[in-house]
């Protein structure tokens, strides 16, 4: 038995996880990708010294709605393989490496840039595992259908990804549609695609009960989103000294400093976020990056704070077009936080998506998924 497999029925016997017959037949075809990569490891890094690769397993597609535990089982895949040609990562920060790489390339090489960075990425990993798959421009769009042709048929490198969308669904409506379409062939064609899209939203189990905007600033709103980080994370509330952070690429060399950052959960201040001066890039990265916000402090804003309701009103927007959960600490409830000032009146449409991202609908969407 993998130590996937091993693992994933510990969690089940020890009552962490609920026995969940679509979860298991996800656990068996990554263990079975696990187990051909670890045996093939060894040939692996010698083909990279001696200029052979062995045999590509076939990857694994998972696809479903939020909460089903694809993320979980991707961390199970990747913390129990034992090779160390592997490398994960959410889909959004490996598509700013791609086009970092792409742009040293540029200023190296003469002519098409993607093969020379496929290679690259094919001599440092054996297996690329990311998190939610999901394709929002034609630029992405067109990169995507030829490096991973390249990284998957030329390089031999297996690819392990999690979406909330079927294959046929990707960039669905989108410009230039017609060129992207041999990627999801490829896809269908080289990869196990697996389904997890049952009845069940684990995720919304763990936030039974909890509210998702709290109000006033105090002990005890601090505790509730503390409470919901630790429930989203499965993070020990006794560890939480030590949870980890992160150093967000926001493009151009400029990060943002999270400082609780794990499994897809980012806790920023409202300060950080919106008193400093930050752009729709910005925060359309933490989009991206994160299923779950929870913001601490949002003061009451007035006429001297219009920037930073300009910014407020921008953040919400990239939040609630990606489908972004949030969880949030605020001196009032949101009708009341910005009642005077220029753009007040405009602020009555942030008002709204804040009551909307409190509802049952909206909290069952998938990260990235159309209303």
């Amino acid at each position: 038995m993998s130590g996937l497999l091993e693992r994933y029925h510990a969690l089940v016997e020890a009552g962490e996880l609920r026995a969940d017959r679509e979860q298991e037949a996800a656990a068996k075809q990554l263990a079975r990708l696990q187990d051909e990569l670890e045996h093939s490891a060894a040939p692996g890094l010698m083909g990279r010294l001696f200029g052979s690769r062995p045999k590509r397993p076939r990857g694994v597609y998972m696809w479903g709605g939020v909460g089903r535990g694809k993320s979980m089982l991707m961390d199970l895949f990747h913390d129990t393989l034992d090779i160390p040609t592997k490398r994960r990562a959410h889909f959004h920060a490996f598509m700013l490496d791609v086009h970092a790489r792409l742009r040293d390339a540029r200023k190296t090489e003469s002519g098409d840039p993607i093969p020379p960075v496929a290679k690259a990425l094919g001599g440092e990993l054996d297996v690329l595992a990311f998190d939610e798959m999901v394709v929002n421009n034609s630029a992405d769009a067109m990169i995507m259908s030829r490096l991973f042709r390249a990284l998957i048929c030329e390089e031999n490198v297996a690819v392990v990804t999690t979406s909330n969308r079927p294959p046929r669904d990707l960039y669905k409506n989108g410009l230039n549609r017609e060129h992207f379409l041999p990627f999801i062939d490829l896809i269908q064609n080289q990869m196990d695609v697996v389904e997890l899209n049952g009845a069940t939203d684990y995720r919304l189990d763990r936030l039974a009960g909890l509210e998702t905007w709290h109000t006033p600033l105090g002990d005890a709103a601090t505790a509730q989103v503390r409470e919901a980080f630790f429930r989203l994370t499965d993070y020990a509330p006794e560890d939480a000294d030590h949870v980890p952070s992160a150093d967000l690429d926001l493009g151009g060399g400029r990060t943002l400093h999270v400082p609780k950052s794990l499994k897809g959960v980012g806790v920023f201040s409202f300060k950080r976020l919106c008193g400093e001066p930050r752009g729709a890039s910005d925060y359309l990265a933490i989009a991206h990056n994160y299923h779950t916000v929870i913001i601490v402090g949002i003061p009451t804003l007035g006429p001297d704070d219009r920037n930073e309701a300009a910014r407020f009103v921008t953040l919400i927007d990239e939040l609630y077009e990606n489908r972004v959960k949030l969880f949030a600490t605020a001196a009032a409830e949101p009708e009341a936080l910005y009642v005077a000032g220029d753009g007040s009146f405009e602020f009555e449409r942030t008002v709204s998506r804040l009551m909307e991202m409190q509802s049952e609908d909206y909290m069952a969407l998938g990260h990235g998924e159309d209303g």
